[in-house]
């Protein structure tokens, strides 16, 4: 153990984060601050900025990989078909495990306190700290706490020499990782305005390119290969944002309601995630029964919910995880994706665990199943819809309409 008084920084080198550095020190009295940045699948510039940023400031830096735990995530992310008012939930899922890994460091080097340089009117600072508030360690958030604004900051940063770009670079607030790459701020702030096609990166605009299909395999709801070939989470997450971005899939401009009620204008790109879950949830729609599958879309919009807010690790997602897994265990098989312009959609699906008679659905057997035929389903459309019937013909003051007028099933 040290005497010496350590703080673990959430650090990407960008404005926030640099300046929290001295401030961590001038109005906190740290006497270190140690920087870690987290690997989910950022550009490889990230890392370069925060690496040159952290040496000009001569800043303690750590850089962690955890896209391995962040794509396992996300791939189970998948089970549940989770989303997110239509989007797939990248920023959301890559926070408790940045938070994880941060805290991971400051246990090693012995700090007594965690901070990140999160705003006060997003969803990151809940994320992070619903982790952290665990650990015992005082928790920071120099932004939010001293109320800074960005020309605040960035006046600061000047007067001070530190390292970071001015100017009119950097308008939008970009976050990537491997699941989605979100764009927020400036013009995009006004929901009437359309977004100019230099903001995505990921996806190309759809045009006239003849489709492509691409075969998805699952074994107990997890993707674990594409186009026949085996590959580990991260590369198959990867091999598919190329794939699929490539015809524009994975585009979502919405209006997000965030956790303290604020709504924003938000812009992300996630074609591996579009893909899959649109896979996923074809190949649910052949071996689910209708109760399991109407059951489990309850299930999946809490889960969702749960991993908005950053809280995958709550008591009541184990709960929900082991309904999930059990549905799970039948989701084995192989779907077919066609992808053209901007859209996919599943187009074949293939299991050993299919709830499916292709005999019992086709027009052209005269028998059905368990040797059932057509003529027995009267008995069951003269019931059906024989309550709604009843009810329609009671006239508003009570009385019974003639009853003869009522077709009634017929009892032996």
């Amino acid at each position: 153990m040290t005497d010496t008084n350590r703080v673990a920084l959430a650090f990407s080198g960008g404005l926030d984060t640099t300046v929290c550095v001295p401030l961590l020190e001038e109005e906190y009295d740290y006497d270190e601050v140690i920087g870690v940045t987290v690997d989910v699948g950022q550009p490889e510039s990230e890392f370069e900025e925060a690496t040159e940023t952290a040496k000009a400031l001569d800043l303690e830096h750590y850089v962690v990989d955890a896209r391995e735990a962040f794509a396992n995530l996300c791939l189970q992310s998948v089970k549940a078909n989770a989303t997110y008012q239509s989007y797939p939930l990248g920023t959301a899922l890559a926070r408790p495990v940045i938070a994880e890994a941060i805290l991971d460091v400051a246990l090693e080097h012995d700090c007594t306190a965690l901070a990140h340089g999160c705003t006060g009117k997003g969803n990151d600072q809940l994320r992070f700290e619903a982790v952290w508030r665990d650990s015992g360690m005082e928790v920071i958030a120099p932004v939010r706490e001293l109320g800074l604004t960005r020309e605040w900051e960035q006046e600061y940063a000047d007067d001070h020499d530190l390292p970071v770009e001015g100017g009119s670079e950097g308008k939008y607030s970009i976050d990537t990782n491997l699941w989605s790459r979100s764009v927020e701020g400036s013009e995009l702030e006004d929901p009437a305005t359309i977004p100019e096609d230099d903001i995505y990166d990921w996806t190309s605009s759809p045009d006239g390119d003849d489709p492509e299909t691409v075969v998805l395999t699952f074994e107990n709801g997890m993707p674990v290969a594409v186009d026949g070939e085996s590959l580990d989470a991260v590369t198959l997450i990867e091999t598919l944002n190329e794939q699929a971005g490539a015809y524009g899939v994975g585009r979502t401009d919405m209006m997000e309601d965030r956790m303290l009620g604020l709504k924003v204008r938000e812009n992300y790109e996630h074609p591996a995630a579009t893909v899959l879950l649109t896979a996923h949830e074809a190949l649910e729609g052949l071996v689910l029964t209708t109760e399991e599958r109407q059951f489990k879309n309850h299930v999946d919009q809490k889960w969702a919910e749960k991993a908005y807010e950053g809280l995958v690790d709550a008591p009541l997602v184990d709960a929900l995880d082991g309904f999930v897994e059990t549905t799970q265990n039948r989701v084995t098989g192989s779907v077919t994706v066609k992808i053209e312009g901007g859209h996919c959609r599943a187009v074949s699906r293939e299991s050993p665990h299919a709830v499916y008679s292709e005999s019992a659905a086709s027009f052209n057997e005269a028998d059905v199943t368990g040797g059932i035929e057509q003529a027995d389903a009267t008995g069951v459309a003269k019931y059906h819809g024989f309550q709604s019937r009843l009810a329609n013909r009671v006239s508003e003051d009570g009385t019974e309409e003639a009853e003869e007028s009522l077709e009634l099933p017929q009892t032996d």
